[in-house]
């Protein structure tokens, strides 16, 4: 991949980590913020669903910054979009829809279906 395309994809990867970052400060921010005392039981069960949800959008995304950091250091060395299972180039639509991507589309199906075939 020509250094143009790398420096692109670095950029909208750092990008995508700025806006996970921020909104995970809005969270703790506004959690740290929110003290209210809900004495109905039924608007303390919704603001505590809310709560749990929040949470587990933030664990996803905590999930997704390490994939971030690790096609940063794929970009690094020079790696980046090439599929680390078979080595083939991974298509522009792949890396453009997904950029965190590791593997080429034929290869993560084949992933995807040994893992159904296992659970």
């Amino acid at each position: 991949m020509d250094q143009d395309k790398l420096a692109y994809y670095k950029d909208k990867l750092e990008q995508l980590s700025q806006d996970i970052l921020k909104g995970a400060d809005k969270t703790l921010t506004d959690m740290t913020d929110n003290s209210s005392n809900f004495p109905d039981p039924t608007d303390r069960a919704s603001a505590e669903s809310d709560r749990n949800f929040e949470l587990r959008l933030r664990d996803r995304e905590r999930k997704l910054l390490n994939k971030i950091k690790q096609a940063s250091e794929r970009i690094e060395d020079e790696s980046f979009g090439l599929c680390e299972d078979c080595g083939a180039e991974i298509g522009e639509k792949r890396l453009e829809a997904r950029p965190v991507t590791s593997r080429c589309i034929k290869c993560k199906t084949a992933q995807e279906n040994s893992e159904k075939g296992q659970g």
